[in-house]
């Protein structure tokens, strides 16, 4: 219950709405009163906290001799709060100042899910091409993003430990054998993005789109993938 609570704050709702919230879904109609004694909350604090769902969205009020409410569904609310997000996204794209990418620092970017956010991030602005080396593990939440950047035309080389099954059509696959934990992705010759990737809220990486650190590490990648083309020749593979 307290990992269902946690992610429905995510979509805007307090904690105790959040939880009457998860009340009311494993109902199917309860009053205030009915709120107040299967979750312990005050009746006080019940009725505002279920105002506050229905005025978000997530509970509708059947009035009636004894007013009830009923939870919307979790699939629906949670759609149109995303709708609502896209709609709010596009009308602060349009009027906040746009910040120019950082070209000449180094920023590091801490914990897994920052780390996997900017990944995301990156992969939706390459242009031409990226260059991706990463733990196995952590290929299928990007799969859908790097089959679109394939659909679209744009150069997609991976440089993984093992085989991924499925495979990923159209890419480029250079299998380094090694299973270690460290990510390194290139965008567009541009833009690079280094470090540690365990799935620990202590992983870092450097982000840089420094000229010189970018080519220095772009040879580094050419190197490691000719080593591995010239591996795959005297073994009689391919890569």
């Amino acid at each position: 219950m307290g990992i269902l609570t946690e992610k429905l704050l995510q979509f805007g709702l307090t904690r105790q709405e959040a939880s009457i919230y998860l009340c009311l879904a494993r109902s199917k109609e309860l009053s205030g009163y009915e709120v107040s004694k299967l979750t312990g909350i005050s009746r006080s604090n019940v009725y505002s906290a279920l105002a506050g769902l229905v005025e978000e969205g997530a509970a509708y009020l059947l009035e009636g001799e004894t007013n009830k409410y009923t939870a919307v569904s979790v699939a629906d609310f949670c759609q149109n709060r995303i709708r609502e997000l896209e709609r709010l996204k596009g009308e602060l794209v349009a009027q906040v100042p746009q910040i120019e990418p950082n070209t000449e620092g180094y920023i590091t970017i801490s914990s897994h899910k920052h780390i996997m956010d900017k990944i995301y991030n990156m992969l939706e602005h390459v242009e031409y091409r990226v260059y991706l080396a990463i733990p196995v593990p952590y290929v299928e939440p990007f799969r859908a993003r790097l089959e679109r950047l394939i659909a679209e035309g744009k150069k997609v080389v991976l440089l993984l430990g093992d085989e991924i099954e499925p495979a990923l059509s159209g890419s480029t696959l250079y299998v380094t054998g090694k299973q270690d934990t460290q990510l390194r992705l290139i965008v567009d010759s541009a833009y690079v993005l280094t470090g540690e990737m365990t799935g620990s809220d202590t992983d870092s990486c450097l982000y840089c789109g420094q000229k010189n650190f970018v080519n220095v590490f772009k040879d580094s990648l050419r190197n490691e993938i000719k080593l591995i083309e010239l591996t795959n020749e005297k073994e009689g593979n391919r890569p």
